[in-house]
């Protein structure tokens, strides 16, 4: 199904219409807390928003809130992801503020506009009574940031494995399609030793210099430019006073790459360093705190195009890219999958984040095009695999 230009107009209408009600339903999301883990206030918030939109959401186990849009249990489905949670402690003061076209908030712009532009998407689609091809189903999900793993997005692809013909990730910057996933790999690495009294224990081994050891041969690895793969030793700790020989040093390792195997190639470079280099009388060891999937789908996949398309309609120039989000989980199990953003704005993982609210315009209008032509996809590809002998 190709939208008719009347049908872009009518799209393009209803989402001038709808920004400082985005805006609005942001502001609220924002200043509702939700670090990773504590999602709980967010996903009740916004199963509430739906709630009064007419729909009726499900929470599941791990505090996933879905609303499902359609009446067509035969087909596949689209589904809608945005992520819940932030990167900010609970304590952390959260005030939104307006200044003109700006908003200022921790969150504002990750994701709590994303999840908004959501809600706000399925009733502009209810107020222009447009059907889609194949029904939607819409999930504020949990976990995406730091340790969180990707929690969320998993058990949301696994509920419906069997019946997903696509996924839409709303999350980052408008104007951009990440299209391939950065897999990680994250570990705790700890180093046990003995302890002591820095004088009088002399020549015992000593956890920290142990673990200073593992990082000096970490960073000493040679990794491809091409793919991309990264390291990074983020956080350090241990040790008890200046004249404690350290009985523990930990340090949080993190790893990455778009492709599978030089990630794998990378882990086991890492985990021969740890089990190599702590020391004589040390021991080292490994916890592993989370692994994001990698994969990448081409630029000439439908799915991707049609978001070029949309972005372009809008009058952007589309950026390609690669990140780690939601997008991982349904890209590294072959399900076409794009990242699209509904605003710009700067300063996110901050406590000075700020978003533009204009943009929105622009962003709610080529969600609703990609939500509409995306759905059409799903549902010729369904056909076509019935066909299929």
């Amino acid at each position: 199904m190709t939208v008719t230009q009347p049908e872009l107009d009518r799209l393009r209408a209803a989402a001038s219409h709808q920004v400082e009600a985005v805006a609005a339903l942001a502001t609220r999301i924002c200043e509702t807390p939700a670090p990773t883990g504590s999602e709980k206030r967010r996903a009740e918030l916004v199963a509430s928003l739906l709630a009064e939109r007419g729909y009726h959401p499900e929470m599941d186990a791990v505090g996933n809130v879905y609303a499902r849009r359609g009446s067509q249990p035969d087909l596949p489905v689209l589904m809608l992801l945005a992520h819940t949670d932030t990167v900010f402690p609970a304590d952390t003061p959260i005030n939104v503020e307006r200044d003109g076209d700006i908003l200022r908030g921790p969150g504002i712009g990750d994701n709590s506009t994303s999840v908004a532009a959501m809600v706000g998407l399925l009733g502009i689609l209810d107020e222009l009574q447009l059907q889609t091809a194949v029904d939607i189903v819409a999930v504020a999900n949990v976990g995406e940031e730091g340790l969180g793993n990707l929690r969320g997005a998993r058990a949301a692809v696994e509920r419906y494995c069997e019946h997903l013909g696509a996924v839409i990730v709303i999350d980052g910057r408008l104007g951009h399609i990440t299209h391939g996933a950065v897999g990680s790999r994250r570990w705790r690495v700890t180093v046990q030793g003995p302890g002591g009294h820095s004088y009088g224990d002399f020549g015992k081994p000593s956890a920290i210099h142990g673990l200073g050891r593992i990082i000096a041969a970490i960073a000493e690895l040679e990794v491809p430019r091409d793919p991309k793969t990264t390291y990074n030793v983020g956080v350090i700790e241990g040790g008890t006073s200046v004249n404690t020989i350290a009985p523990m040093a930990a340090a949080i390792v993190d790893m990455r790459s778009t492709d599978v195997p030089a990630l794998d190639r990378l882990t086991e470079q890492v985990r021969q360093v740890v089990e190599r280099c702590a020391g004589e009388g040390l021991r080292p060891e490994i916890e592993v705190l989370g692994e994001r999937p990698a994969g990448t789908r081409d630029r000439s996949d439908p799915l991707v195009q049609l978001a070029d398309e949309a972005i372009s309609w809008v009058g952007l120039e589309p950026q390609y890219q690669v990140s780690s989000t939601d997008a991982n989980v349904p890209i590294s199990l072959g399900i076409p999958a794009v990242c699209v953003g509904v605003t710009i704005g700067e300063q996110a993982h901050t406590v000075h984040e700020f978003i533009h609210v204009p943009p929105i315009r622009d962003g709610l209008a080529q969600l609703l095009r990609l939500c509409l032509e995306a759905s059409a996809l799903v549902a010729r590809q369904a056909s076509s695999d019935s066909r299929t002998p």
